[in-house]
């Protein structure tokens, strides 16, 4: 059993990894730009500072961190590059599939140094039982991290042999999870975007494929969870937001420490002023700090007590895991606005590619335009406050 001094050692190690890998990310972000997807020097660093075994469990040869360690360590890789940190938060979700899944199986798909999971969306998608597995047809679009990926997931509802709609004990659907190599997959191109660029979030389709019940499970549901670590009381749902959210303050606050050095000796055109000396500037650079600093201790309190519930109960409550999702999206919404605000303060520098700040402002952008950033999130948690019953499938 691992005790609090070994997880608080574990993340105080993996955060100042995390950290050292900023300046090669920097250098390296205009050729992950260029190519859509991490460059082999970039994946080699981060598979040598164990960047997506973070949230694998330490049976497998993980780090199983506690959240709030974990979602530093994705903060740092995104001071450095959004595309690094979304898509090692992206495999690291997945990673946590590794608690209900038999060991040798485990080992099999995660414990190679450079062993990485990815999956998409696949509306439409079907598995059909057959004898001693499924046939798994559909495709999955959003693949974040797929281009050096060992293995792709495909979620999608299960039936009978005779085309029925299976239904797990609790009367819900049985959606299940299949993992196969990724040479199995046709590969679709589709990534041609505005931010985020790196993480090559390609399409992948699978006919009638053949996939073993050892391989195979349903995510979050406790019958088939083995692993009874406290990280996996939490579902992949709570890391992704909270991770994605971090991914969006590391943005956020790169461009800002970009802002405050330009800033201190930058004058603007037609004046002999510093932008320092400007108190517009002035009062945006202190507001945008002070959002940031308040936005990042929400989503690490929210995170944190969280996590004392779980040590505590073994469980986590829906209360908590709206907190972590309130947290997670007011998160992103201040980086994104903050990013707003600092871009055009910076002027016609901003513009120019050998300045940072496009890029990263196409980053936050897309950050928020993903699931974890939807405004109706707030909806969400307004309506449970307010004492409704909300749709839990994104909490």
């Amino acid at each position: 059993m691992r005790t609090d001094h070994d997880l608080d050692e574990a993340g105080a190690t993996c955060i100042a990894r995390a950290r050292g890998l900023i300046p090669l990310l920097r250098s390296a972000a205009d050729r992950i730009d260029a190519k859509n997807e991490l460059p082999p020097d970039v994946l080699d660093a981060m598979f040598d500072a164990g960047m997506f075994k973070l949230l694998l469990p330490a049976a497998f040869g993980g780090y199983e961190l506690k959240p709030v360690d974990y979602i530093q360590c994705v903060e740092a890789i995104a001071e450095g590059d959004a595309s690094a940190a979304w898509c090692m938060n992206q495999g690291s979700g997945c990673s946590m599939a590794a608690a209900y899944m038999a060991p040798e199986v485990a080992r099999e798909i995660w414990c190679g140094k450079r062993d990485v999971v990815a999956w998409g969306q696949g509306p439409g998608a079907k598995a059909i039982r057959t004898e001693g597995g499924w046939r798994v047809t559909g495709t999955w679009s959003f693949a974040s991290g797929s281009r050096h990926a060992t293995w792709l997931g495909a979620m999608c509802p299960s039936f009978g042999a005779d085309g029925v709609a299976l239904v797990r004990p609790d009367g819900k659907a049985w959606e299940r999870t299949f993992l196969f190599r990724r040479e199995n997959a046709k590969i679709d191109d589709v990534w041609q975007v505005m931010g985020l660029r790196g993480t090559g979030s390609d399409n992948y389709t699978i006919k009638g494929l053949f996939v073993d019940d050892a391989h195979s499970l349903t995510r979050e549901y406790d019958p088939e969870r083995r692993e009874q670590g406290g990280l996996y009381s939490f579902q992949a749902m709570q890391l992704y937001a909270s991770g994605f959210a971090s991914v969006a303050l590391g943005v956020s606050r790169a461009m800002l420490d970009g802002f405050i050095a330009l800033a201190k000796t930058k004058s603007q055109a037609w004046s002999a002023d510093s932008l320092r000396d400007n108190h517009a500037v002035q009062h945006i650079v202190s507001h945008s700090d002070a959002a940031w600093k308040a936005a990042r201790a929400g989503l690490h309190k929210a995170v944190g007590e969280a996590w004392q519930e779980v040590s505590r109960t073994g469980a986590l409550s829906v209360a908590h895991r709206m907190e972590i999702r309130q947290a997670g999206t007011y998160a992103i919404h201040v980086s994104r606005d903050m990013a707003h605000q600092v871009f055009h303060e910076a002027g016609s520098t901003a513009i120019f590619n050998s300045h940072p700040f496009e890029r990263r402002l196409r980053d936050v952008n897309s950050v928020s335009q993903q699931l974890q950033g939807r405004r109706t999130h707030f909806e969400t948690v307004g309506l449970y406050r307010l004492g409704g019953e909300p749709n839990l499938r994104w909490i």
